[in-house]
This record gives structure tokens, C-alpha cells and sequence, in this order.
């Protein structure tokens, strides 16, 4: 299939990034090799989208620390950047709104009226949002054209997929939106029962063309929870996270005894809102 009949893709990964790991970075490259692999698409970009502090999850901490660390972690990446909207809301966001929000942002690029994300200034920060987006548009020009406004498609773990049984954590209709309207490509590792899972649901079948199953051969363990117990005991997480993250986390003392009890007793958003909407 030649490069005008592909489909471009732009990835998007949402999650606490709480820190971000080496992991949460391979995640991009297995997708991108997958979707490229398939000759119907083009990755053209990803994006790293850190929750904001309203999520309320055990642990969580600011999300001025979680985006700053996204940011030093992509900070030599050619194609996958970190974007601040969905961490600076007062609210929670739903992901289907925030799957929203990126793809609008494409089709209004595409018309030439592109509203950036607000950036987080920082010293030693030295890239902002427009030169970025001056830096693709000069490369994209000079590469074939493809078909189309390109789409945004969600990249998770097989963790997120099978989430979307817990009762109340996902909207019915938030779930048929996503692997509807946009798609999932799931990182999955061999054994797991990300395929079972879809059987057993009813929409999640009706909708598997749209969700790619990629097979992590070269397994990696690393989880931002097993990073912060490591921090917690004085263990060295070189190696696990990119080194500047290390520095950062270390320099701001940043997962401690008293982080991890941030928001403990506390209600996690989406199971408050989703309980408060079924009982009103």
C-alpha cells in the first residue's frame, strides 16, 4: 500500500504517569511498529496525556511534578510529546472526552484554526508548544501526503482494557465511544487474556476490528507502583525510569511513606461521579 492510502494515526496514552517509566515509553514504540507494520497506517505522533490531580487516586501526586517528568522523559523523543490539557482541568475529564478534545484539535489543524494546549513554564524549559508544532508541520510538509484528518486512537496495557468491567469505573456508552468512535491498541504479553476478555463482552466483540492487540515478546514488568515501593524503601530505580526523571524525583524527594497516603479514604473520581449518576 503506498504511503497516500495510509491512514495517519496519532497515539495517545492516558494514565496517572505517577512517575513515568521506561515502560510507559516502550509502550509507543510496540504500538508504532504494530500499526506501521499492519501498511494501513502512519504513526505520526504520541502524546502523553497525565490525569489531573482531581483523578483522587491513592498516592497521586501533583500533577505539576507528573507532567514536568513526562516532559523531561520525551525530551530527546522525535515523535511522542507530552500534552498539558487533560492535567490542568479543575475536574476530572472522562477518557472519551479527552479522546474528544485531541481529535477535534486534528480537524481544526486541518482547517488551519489549531488551538494549542496551554504549556506549563518551567525553568530550563526550552521548548514551547508552537515550536513544536512549527518543527512537525516543516517535517510533515516535506514527507508523501496521506488520506484524510489523521486519527487518534488509545494506547493502553491490558490493564485498562480489562478495567472497563469494573463496575462503575467506565460509563456504559463512555465505552462504546471509545472502541467506536476512535479504537484501542492494547499491549498486551503472551498468555494474557486480553482476547477472552473481549469475547465475554458484548461491545467490546461488536467493536474488535477496532481494537489491535499487540504482543509484548520482550517482556518488561516495570510499573509505576513497584517504582514508588522501591523509593519508599531506599532502593535504586536507575535503569526503570529515564535517568533526568531519576535526577528529578530524587532532587524534589518526591515518593515518600507520607506521598503514598495522598487521598486515602478518598473516593476515586470516576466511581464517584459514575455511583452519584446511577443513584440520582
Amino acid at each position: 500500500m503506498e504511503n497516500s492510502e495510509k491512514t495517519e494515526l496519532v497515539l495517545l496514552a492516558c494514565g496517572s504517569f505517577n512517575p513515568i517509566t521506561n515502560m510507559h515509553l516502550r509502550l509507543f514504540e510496540l504500538a508504532k511498529d504494530y500499526m506501521n507494520g499492519t501498511g494501513k497506517y502512519k504513526v505520526i505522533k504520541g502524546i502523553i496525556s497525565p490525569v489531573g490531580d482531581a483523578y483522587k487516586k491513592k498516592g497521586l501526586i501533583s500533577a505539576h511534578h507528573r507532567v514536568f517528568m513526562a516532559q523531561l522523559a520525551t525530551k530527546n523523543s522525535e515523535w511522542v510529546e507530552v500534552d498539558t490539557w487533560e492535567s490542568l482541568q479543575k475536574e476530572w475529564v472522562e477518557t472519551a472526552k479527552v479522546l474528544r478534545h485531541h481529535q477535534e484539535k486534528l480537524e481544526a489543524s486541518s482547517c488551519g484554526n489549531e488551538q494549542g494546549s496551554p504549556v506549563l513554564e518551567r525553568p530550563g524549559r526550552k521548548r514551547k508548544w508552537a515550536e513544536q508544532r512549527q518543527d512537525f508541520s516543516q517535517k510533515k510538509s516535506l514527507e508523501p501526503k496521506t488520506k484524510g484528518v489523521p486519527k487518534v486512537k488509545l494506547l493502553c496495557g491490558a490493564d485498562l482494557l480489562e478495567s472497563f468491567g469494573v463496575p462503575n469505573l467506565w460509563k456504559s456508552e463512555d465505552i462504546t465511544q471509545i472502541v467506536r468512535d476512535y479504537g484501542l491498541i492494547c499491549i498486551t504479553r503472551a498468555g494474557n487474556d486480553a482476547q477472552k476478555f473481549i469475547y465475554e463482552s458484548d461491545v467490546l466483540w461488536k467493536y474488535q476490528n477496532n481494537i489491535h492487540l499487540v504482543n509484548e515478546w520482550i517482556t518488561n514488568d516495570i510499573s509505576s507502583t513497584k517504582i514508588r515501593q522501591a523509593l519508599r524503601r531506599g532502593q535504586s530505580i536507575r535503569y526503570l525510569v529515564p535517568d533526568l526523571v531519576q535526577e528529578y524525583i530524587e532532587k524534589h524527594d518526591l515518593y515518600t511513606s507520607e506521598s503514598e497516603e495522598r487521598n486515602v479514604g478518598v473516593i476515586l473520581a470516576p466511581l464517584q461521579r459514575n455511583m452519584a449518576e446511577a443513584n440520582s
